[in-house]
């Protein structure tokens, strides 16, 4: 255990152990578009059938799950210009689709990806409200920003905005939705006169059982976690390799204490992808295979096309990097969502890859599986992974984990099945639902303000 670890076990205001026991929280990330889905998986379920969503959630609702998590798009996914035909398209509206999966669920919450860029709070804190009310207060707002111009063009107040100004919008956004949903009842409007979010609106639908929808946002980016700091009551990362979790935690706790609130009042959870088998070999034999499928030969040509900003169809994904000079250009931003350590410094960066493909000898599809994919940080047996979720949420490096799935059903029946009575038998996983909402789930105190 790292000392980082050790200071996370002790309350920093008074050094006193914390006095809650520990308990591994799970939602789902069901994402969208991109290479973490096997989508080509010959077992795997029709990714646009309500009725994959329902025996999903269903599964999930079995395994005592708090949260499942539906991923959204604003506009058909694109590489240089074309259709991007390497994901699915077609997925209805994230609140329309879980409003219902409220209608065949009980406890586990329901929460939605939606945009604070390209939507309105006024219009989008009304179909939350709604989603919270008609599902008994289960539902949550997964708050994301869009930084490409291709989504923005959708709208007719689509300007593309910088990567830190979407956050500054964001917070403007939910600050504005948050002061709505505790507005029922009141004789005034709320009002917003910021730069980036104008609004006169009232409340018009009342509030559930847990007073409002859970906040939920990604902050890995500095403007991310302060966003998250001040707003947020959940949040997720790719701080997921366990002293990159620690480091990540005893960050945001020092942001929330200077934003007045309790390291208690948001519940971390980070990003996680897990693979489980018999043994240690076979699970490491899964994991292979998975990630042969996720970045595949036509994904790794689309992912280098990014960078050399040329087509490069015409090569052999499993022969050498491509002989051509890159386009002078950096990426551009507007254009997709890239990590901002990648937006400068393009010709550098092929430099090392290509000095890496020499020395180890990889093809393109090989160099695209080290340098375009994450790996997955949890592969072994189920009391291997368990032990491992045990000591994250011991040690305070995390309350639990937001699961990606790599193929549908079958991962998501693998935790369910084989992890979840292993967390159980080491007594940090509930054996019955305790509450009724979302909130209750994870342990939350009641929103300030709400309305009763």
């Amino acid at each position: 255990m790292t000392a980082l670890a050790v200071d996370l076990d002790r309350r920093p205001d008074t050094g006193a152990a914390y006095d809650v026991v520990a308990q591994v929280h799970l939602g789902v990330f069901y994402t969208g578009v991109g290479p973490q889905l096997v989508w080509s998986d010959p077992d795997g379920l029709d990714h646009t059938a309500v009725s994959t969503y329902l025996r999903i959630v269903q599964l999930l609702e079995r395994g005592l799950f708090d949260a499942f998590f539906l991923g959204d798009g604003q506009r058909v996914r694109e590489n240089r210009g074309r259709i991007h035909d390497l994901d699915p398209s077609g997925r209805p509206d994230a609140i329309t689709q879980l409003s219902a999966l409220a209608s065949v669920t009980h406890r586990i919450g329901l929460v939605a990806t939606q945009n604070a860029t390209y939507n309105h709070p006024a219009e989008l804190s009304r179909r939350l409200a709604g989603l919270d009310l008609l599902s008994g207060g289960r539902a949550g707002w997964n708050i994301v920003t869009t930084d490409n111009a291709w989504t923005g063009a959708n709208f007719r107040a689509g300007a593309w905005l910088p990567h830190e100004r979407r956050y500054e919008r964001a917070a403007a956004f939910a600050a504005t939705a948050t002061a709505l949903w505790q507005s029922w009842g009141a004789d005034v409007p709320v009002e917003a006169h910021s730069e980036l979010v104008r609004t006169t609106a009232r409340a018009t639908v009342p509030p559930s059982p847990q007073g409002r929808p859970v906040l939920f946002q990604s902050g890995d980016s500095s403007g991310g976690r302060d966003l998250a700091a001040a707003h947020a009551d959940v949040v997720y990362s790719l701080n997921t390799e366990f002293d990159s979790a620690v480091s990540y935690a005893k960050d945001l706790r020092t942001r929330l204490r200077a934003c007045g609130r309790s390291v208690d009042s948001v519940r971390i959870l980070p990003g996680a992808t897990v693979i489980l088998g018999a043994t240690e070999a076979e699970a490491t034999d899964k994991a292979r295979w998975v990630l042969e499928q996720q970045m595949s030969p036509p994904r790794a040509l689309a992912f280098f096309e990014q960078f050399w900003g040329t087509d490069l169809s015409g090569y052999d994904p499993h022969g050498p990097l491509p002989d051509i000079e890159p386009s002078p250009d950096e990426l551009d931003p507007s254009r997709g969502t890239i990590t901002p350590e990648r937006r400068t410094g393009k010709t550098a960066l092929i430099a090392s890859w290509r000095a890496m493909a020499a020395e180890r000898r990889l093809s393109i599809v090989q160099l695209a599986r080290e340098v375009g994919t994450r790996r997955a940080p949890f592969v072994g047996t189920p009391g291997r992974v368990a032990d491992q979720f045990a000591h994250y949420v011991r040690t305070r490096a995390a309350d639990g984990f937001n699961l990606g799935p790599h193929t549908i059903p079958s991962s998501l029946e693998d935790v369910v099945n084989l992890l979840v009575p292993e967390l159980q038998e080491r007594g940090v996983y509930r054996s019955a639902y305790t509450g009724s909402t979302l909130r209750e789930h994870l342990a939350l105190p009641a929103p300030a303000g709400a309305a009763s």
